[in-house]
């Protein structure tokens, strides 16, 4: 009884092993590209959940010029703010959303002898208060200069 038990197990084992596919798909043919599977067999594209999503590094931002007044102004947090012309401007970048839903109104800039606060200010543009838009983000930048050069101060986020 025991070498027929073997025996079934070994059979099965052989049948289900079949023949190796390299692509990630059986039905899919080998070498062609990922999810190129035809008709109803073919894979759901993976969903990715919200804030998974990845940035290569040293991803451009999009310059942009104040626009205000906007509609629902708010102060939004910014990712980095460096040193340009000397330390006699500020290149601040953050994450913010497509135009005209989010436009930059205004940068607000105060310095003291220890600190530069800068806090970015974001609403709607005022000519589209009906527009629909993309939840997408979208990596903006825009330069706002200093009074005196940056020198050792500190410079920190107004809207955190």
């Amino acid at each position: 009884m025991r070498k027929l038990w073997l025996v079934a197990l070994l059979f099965l084992a052989v049948a289900c092993g079949g023949a190796s596919s390299t692509s990630a798909h059986p039905e899919q043919p080998e070498g062609s590209p990922s999810g190129a599977g035809t008709g109803p067999q073919s894979a759901p594209a993976p969903v990715v959940p919200p804030g998974a999503g990845t940035v290569a590094p040293g991803a451009s931002a999009s310059p942009v010029t104040p626009a205000g007044p906007t509609l629902n102004t708010r102060a939004v947090p910014w990712e980095s703010a460096t040193p340009a012309d000397g330390g006699r401007s500020l290149d601040v970048v953050w994450w913010s959303g497509v135009e005209p839903c989010q436009v930059l109104d205004h940068v607000d800039v105060k310095e003291t002898a220890r600190e530069v606060t800068v806090t970015v200010y974001e609403g709607q543009d005022r000519r589209s208060p009906d527009a629909v838009c993309i939840a997408i983000a979208i990596r903006k930048t825009t330069q706002v200069r200093l009074e005196s050069p940056l020198g050792d101060r500190k410079v920190v986020d107004g809207a955190k």
